[in-house]
């Protein structure tokens, strides 16, 4: 029986000084470690954006580091004892990690897809992501579109969590949210609003030079973000 791939997405967030600093620099000299990780078959490391995360001024606080794993419990286990892990776990004041399982994925990340879907009824709750390159010609437009859309997704209180994060600041944008259900996240996306028409706007001009669209059945989490579990009102376990 092929193992199911799994998928984890850890933040983590960094006190003022030394640790901040500490943590942009991982940007670059955590490559290394990732690289020689067991099970990872695909990585990235992210910074995000200040407010709900969907903004283009960055967030040095926190930080993100989405992988893509063999199966579960390679997820489990080694975004527990990776050294990587270890690293950012020891110096955060507060981390969270959410494990998926692909159900549906299209486009392309980094010139690859790394994701394995296993088509079929997506069981509550669920999680959204979407990654794109913006070109530097349309960056000025595409960002002003955000806030609009930022505070769109703020307000719908249906949304489990949501964050912008990312590769390269102001050009490689992605989002994730995590729903109740599969309904609520169709209804926002597919209703009339800054998100919709931001969406049609990225059709029309050819905004984008890469994007990819996946979604999720949520497995489980582990750790606190603002305090709380994020997914604790729905009776997930850890």
């Amino acid at each position: 029986m092929t193992a199911i791939q799994t998928v984890s997405l850890s933040f983590f967030r960094f006190a003022p000084g030394i640790d901040k600093l500490w943590a942009f620099s991982m940007m670059g000299l955590a490559r290394p470690a990732m690289r020689h990780t067991s099970g990872l078959e695909f990585w990235k490391l992210c910074g995000s954006g200040t407010g709900e995360g969907f903004t283009p001024v960055p967030n040095t606080s926190v930080y993100a580091i989405l992988a893509v794993w063999s199966d579960t419990d390679a997820a489990r286990t080694q975004t527990q004892t990776a050294p990587a892990f270890r690293r950012y776990t020891r110096r955060a004041i507060e981390h969270w990690t959410i494990f998926l399982s692909p159900v549906a994925a299209r486009g392309s990340w980094s010139g690859v897809h790394p994701f394995r879907a296993v088509p079929g009824a997506s069981p509550a709750p669920v999680a959204a992501l979407t990654r794109a390159s913006i070109r530097p010609s349309v960056a000025l437009r595409f960002w002003r579109r955000v806030p609009d859309i930022s505070k769109v997704i703020g307000s719908d209180r249906n949304v489990l969590f949501k964050i912008g994060i990312g590769e390269v600041p102001w050009l490689h944008q992605i989002t994730f949210s995590v729903w109740p259900d599969s309904l609520s996240m169709a209804h926002f996306a597919r209703r009339d609003g800054p998100h919709a028409r931001a969406i049609r706007a990225v059709r029309e001009g050819d905004w984008f030079s890469e994007e990819l669209y996946a979604r999720f059945r949520v497995i489980g989490d582990r750790g606190t973000w603002h305090g709380q579990r994020p997914l604790e009102r729905l009776g997930i376990s850890a």
